[in-house]
């Protein structure tokens, strides 16, 4: 059969196609509403139906991993936080955690309890951006309006602590830039109880919603062997019944005390759909809140203390390497540190979750209708920039 090749967005191929041919190229993207940003689809269509879909990335490219070696040890913070912009705080974690471990430095145990809160406050926003989004994708405008309106309390203690709305730089190597403004855990409390009353609304308009269910069920099915071969984690791997969080499997932070261990749970589902990973998305955002509960409880009963430890004017990693990765909001975010003695990284490889999971994309869009890839890619819950790194 001839190929017809039809384009939709920025960079699109020319139609080239005869009367009767039945396979044609789609492009979305790069510049399409439905890919979250710069990331395009090359598709091969028989009718509706997906015969092959290959994701083309690099256009939010910056050379993040280029730039660490250009940047000291306190200046690199700046640049990882930016590849996720939903997970700043949880970025940051990885490098500084990394650092640490090269020097044999040990975390006042208040820093470390502040990190863990600040950590599923963050974990919080990322997941309340993709109850809203997903649905506005699938015709549904309201759960936006109730997502934002939780993002945005939550986004205000945030940012009274850190100074940031986005991008909190506010982790330091052996610790926090400062302790926390007086009064802010009962804030704290005060937006977490706020967030918590709000959940309800999405098991009501969006997981009872008959429409909603019928786009997502049994639709954009990944199993456990996909996810496990593409690397695929987070949610999304949950959501096909692997069984894997770094915070109960290597707890690092607060994560391996008993006052979280009891209230960790690691939310699994078995039907690896887009409705499975909307649920799993939902219950991880609840227990993430009873999570900081357990933290601000705790930090409550700390006695005051130091959040960081006293650094030279020139701070430099001896020579080696290690490898520290965290439980981000949408996977596995890993550092491969390599150091010469030197104030910068020799080599800071960035293992980012978004990249492994958006290849699974190949696996899941053949087979299925072009009504419903949209609701296949917005399930996947990823951020472009965190793909390109």
């Amino acid at each position: 059969m001839r190929e017809t090749t039809v384009g939709i967005g920025a960079g699109a191929e020319n139609f080239t196609g005869t009367a009767g041919t039945t396979d044609m190229v789609l492009n979305i993207g790069p510049q399409h509403p439905a890919t979250h940003g710069v990331l395009r689809l090359r598709m091969l269509l028989d009718g509706e139906r997906i015969v092959s879909a290959e994701p083309v990335i690099g256009y939010m490219h910056r050379g993040a991993e280029k730039l660490f070696e250009a940047r000291d040890y306190r200046q690199i913070i700046m640049l990882a936080n930016r590849h996720d912009w939903l997970s700043a705080f949880s970025n940051e974690l990885g490098v500084v955690m990394a650092v640490e471990r090269m020097l044999g430095m040990e975390v006042p145990e208040r820093a470390v309890w502040i990190r863990t809160l600040l950590a599923e406050l963050n974990r919080v926003l990322n997941h309340l951006m993709f109850l809203g989004s997903y649905p506005l994708e699938l015709g549904g405008i309201t759960p936006v309006f109730h997502a934002f309106n939780g993002r945005e309390d939550l986004q205000h203690v945030l940012e009274e602590a850190s100074g940031g709305r986005m991008h909190y730089m506010f982790n330091r190597v052996g610790g926090l830039k400062e302790d926390l403004p007086a009064g802010w855990l009962g804030r704290v409390r005060a937006a977490v109880a706020t967030v918590r009353s709000q959940l309800p609304v999405f098991e009501d308009l969006v997981l009872g919603n008959e429409i909603f269910r019928a786009r997502t069920a049994g639709v954009g099915v990944l199993t456990r062997a996909q996810a496990e071969a593409y690397g695929v984690s987070g949610p999304i791997a949950r959501a096909s019944g692997l069984d894997l969080d770094l915070r109960r499997d290597e707890p690092y932070l607060a994560y391996g005390t008993e006052e979280l261990r009891r209230v960790l749970t690691v939310v699994t589902r078995e039907e690896g759909d887009c409705l499975a990973r909307f649920e799993c998305l939902l219950e991880q955002t609840l227990n993430s809140l009873d999570l900081a509960d357990a933290c601000l409880d705790k930090l409550a009963d700390l006695p005051p203390g130091p959040v960081n430890q006293r650094l030279p004017k020139v701070l430099k990693a001896p020579e080696g390497s290690t490898y520290a990765w965290t439980e981000n909001p949408l996977g596995i975010n890993g550092y491969y540190l390599v150091s010469r003695g030197d104030k910068t990284p020799w080599r800071l490889k960035l293992r980012s979750a978004s990249f492994n999971n958006i290849q699974a994309l190949t696996e899941l869009l053949p087979g299925t209708l072009v009504a419903d890839m949209v609701a296949i890619l917005g399930s996947m819950f990823f951020v472009v920039g965190d793909i390109d790194k």
